[in-house]
């Protein structure tokens, strides 16, 4: 039987986990409205894709406008939300374009 042994070195190590405490830093940084809860708002700052914003634009989902997640569908799409006074349903993938504050 042939045993196989592994040595990290401590810095390396440690320097890896920082690494990934860093990316997960990151990767929260940017909130969407799809990942929201049912009654949270939040302001739109910007969109992620260009193509989706002019469709989002034209609906009246507008940079410093606040939003509200009204509800979400049993199997999580569509959502809906509440911007510039009236109710829109949108698909998941499309809230996941609305970055906002």
């Amino acid at each position: 039987m042939m045993k196989i042994i592994f040595i990290l070195e401590p810095k390396s190590l440690i320097l890896r986990l920082f690494e990934i405490s860093l990316n997960k830093v990151m990767v929260q940084a940017e909130k969407t409205v799809a990942d929201l809860k049912v009654g949270e708002k939040g302001i739109i700052n910007h969109f992620k894709d260009d193509a989706m914003s002019l469709k989002l634009l034209e609906m009246g989902c507008l940079p410093d406008t606040e939003i509200t997640l009204d509800f979400i569908a049993p199997l999580g799409c569509p959502v809906g939300i509440t911007v510039a006074g009236y109710h829109l349903s949108l698909r998941k993938r499309e809230a996941a374009t609305i970055v906002i504050k």
